[in-house]
């Protein structure tokens, strides 16, 4: 009986002196990738531009990136729209596709009405690149005709890092 108390007696003592050890003001660990919750998330503001030259409205109409400020979104990307504009709101599924090799696609949603050229999207997640990219965007017009070659510009925020 005294062994058993003197081995929960120490137990107790290891137990409180490495807690009192620990350095309780460290950011957690992700276990998977070895990085604090702070060091793996990434955010910040991005400015893109895009071409519309064969953009209809339709679905399957794709915008081109021709610049940007965020390393992950290249020129040459494209956007792809999942859904017909109805009437003067276009409000659908995107996806964001890198060019070259590789899946690296962001997936988001867009609201926009046409008349105005008034709306935003909004990005989670998606592969490779974008696994856990989250962005909320607004969208304003550059110059060019309404269909058939318009230039816009994404303003927005962004993050990489899994949200809780």
């Amino acid at each position: 009986m005294i062994s058993r108390t003197l081995a929960l007696a120490s137990a107790i003592v290891v137990t409180v002196v490495l807690g009192a050890c620990s350095d309780s003001t460290a950011p957690p660990q992700l276990a998977s990738e070895g990085l604090s919750a702070a060091a793996a998330t990434r955010s910040g503001t991005f400015h893109v531009e895009k071409e519309c030259s064969t953009f209809t409205g339709h679905a399957g109409d794709i915008c081109t990136i021709t610049s940007s400020t965020l390393a992950e979104i290249e020129p040459g990307s494209t956007i792809t729209y999942a859904s017909d504009a109805v009437g003067a709101l276009l409000d659908t599924d995107v996806v964001l596709d890198l060019p070259g090799p590789g899946s690296n696609r962001a997936y988001g949603h867009c609201t926009v009405d046409l008349a105005t050229i008034v709306g935003g999207c909004v990005f989670s997640g998606g592969t490779g690149k974008f696994t856990w990219f989250h962005a909320s965007v607004a969208l304003s017009y550059v110059g060019g005709p309404a269909f058939g070659g318009a230039n816009f510009a994404w303003n927005g925020t962004y993050s990489f890092g899994p949200r809780d």
